[in-house]
């Protein structure tokens, strides 16, 4: 049986791919083979390939409900910007709808941000399908 670390590691993976199929992303996979980064797609806008590494969020209560992502590799060594272009991450709370938020890879271990402070400086990306953002 799968450790739930694993359990929520995976379905943060999903939900993420999904978000950015339903926000326009195109060519969302993940590798095949063992990578620095968990999904590479192409930006709806651009058309440039990029990297991201994805991260479960977690709150804080012990600093005022603050969101966090822990951005470090297995050897507990910050993602450089070689790495990941960046940081994708899954709030996936118990009976909710999960949440996801991506943000520019600056090579730090981690990253903090208030909800008011994330919907600034973060990327949030609904898990809803944007029929207007999608094939356009």
């Amino acid at each position: 049986m799968a450790h739930i670390t694993e359990i929520v590691g995976k379905y943060s993976e999903l939900i993420a791919r999904a978000a950015l199929i339903a926000n326009g992303w195109e060519a969302v996979s993940k590798s095949e083979t063992d990578e620095s980064f968990d999904i590479s797609a192409r930006d709806p806008l651009t058309k440039e390939w990029k990297t991201f590494q994805c991260k479960t969020i977690r709150t804080r209560d012990d600093r005022k409900g603050e969101l966090v992502v822990y951005a470090k590799n297995g050897r507990g060594v910050p993602y450089e910007k070689s790495d990941a272009d960046y940081i994708i991450g899954v709030l996936g709370n118990e009976g909710e709808a999960p949440r996801v938020w991506y943000f520019e890879n600056r090579g730090i271990g981690e990253y903090w941000a208030s909800e008011a402070r994330a919907s600034k400086r973060w990327v949030e990306l609904p898990i809803a399908l944007n029929r207007e953002g999608v094939g356009a």
